[in-house]
């Protein structure tokens, strides 16, 4: 009997393990703070890694190399008070490129409206209907972006459920509690939580969402077998984001795309002709165009 309970115990925690979607690797850094036990950060540190990553967020059954690639650097700027911080976070997550080992960026962010209470050894406790504590609704709100941006790059608006999830998340943020804790806010800034998701779940943004499943399942991920093919086919996604881009000028979702991929992209688009290289030069100029100069990398003379 003892052995059975120990069997179905281990089959249990295998099928729990295999079930998690993301894999991320977090760190807290705190160069300005002083006067607070270290131990308190190191504590937040495993804290945020676990909660990440052992949640389970979707439906889905994920294998361990399935997992979303993910990394979470938080920089403590402000003690408010010992159990009250200000900070900035810095979000990337990664997608594979089929039949290659290379990733790809589909996220690259920092958030620099962070402020949150956390106390030692006490849990962090998320649900998407109920408001926790700002620092549960922060983390499950891009754990959900990162979710659906992977699953859009799979399938034509594929993280719908994941977007909606978000918007749920801000929606149930207290209002009284949001003068607190900004960056849930229109009134906050043009650049923040809010407009993420306003931007995501926007009809004038749908093109781009689909041109996101085009860039990566149709383009990238034929890379490998027919460069030339998987370029063109880049270029076409390249080309709804300028329409988008013109639908909804300044929009944050095409600076976040830029920030993303403009490495890749230069790389990718540096081997393409000239027409390539002119009509990506003019489009990504007017999109990210304090970033003219490394558009200009992909020798177009």
């Amino acid at each position: 009997m003892k052995k059975f309970l120990l069997l179905t115990f281990v089959i249990f925690f295998s099928q729990l393990i295999l079930a998690q979607e993301l894999l991320v690797d977090v760190t807290v850094n705190t160069p300005k703070i002083q006067n607070v036990d270290p131990k308190v950060f190191s504590n937040l540190e495993t804290s945020i890694q676990e909660f990440l990553n052992n949640q389970k967020w979707t439906d889905d059954v994920y294998e361990p190399e399935e997992r979303i690639r993910c990394k979470i650097q938080l920089t403590i700027d402000q003690e408010l008070s010992q159990t009250s911080f200000r900070a900035t976070i810095a979000i990337q997550s990664t997608r594979p490129i089929f039949g290659s080992s290379e990733q790809t960026p589909l996220l690259n962010h920092v958030d620099k409206d962070v402020v949150f209470t956390y106390e030692p050894f006490q849990p962090i406790i998320f649900s998407k209907n109920l408001y926790q504590d700002n620092l549960s609704s922060l983390l499950g709100f891009y754990a959900n972006v990162i979710l659906g941006m992977d699953y859009d790059s799979f399938s034509p608006l594929g993280g719908d459920t994941y977007f909606q999830v978000a918007q749920e998340v801000l929606t149930n943020i207290p209002q009284n509690v949001t003068g607190q804790f900004p960056g849930w806010r229109q009134l906050d800034g043009n650049r923040n939580r809010y407009w993420i998701i306003e931007n995501l779940t926007s009809p004038r943004v749908r093109d781009y969402r689909m041109s996101m499943y085009k860039y990566h399942r149709e383009g990238l991920d034929s890379m490998t077998e027919n460069p030339d093919q998987g370029r063109a086919t880049i270029m076409d996604a390249v080309k709804t984001i300028q329409q988008v881009n013109r639908n909804y000028p300044n929009s944050m979702i095409l600076q976040m795309f830029a920030n993303s991929k403009r490495g890749e992209l230069i790389e990718i688009i540096k081997s393409g002709d000239k027409t390539q290289k002119d009509d990506f030069f003019k489009i990504m100029v007017r999109i990210d165009a304090s970033n003219a100069n490394e558009y200009g990398k992909i020798g177009r003379f």
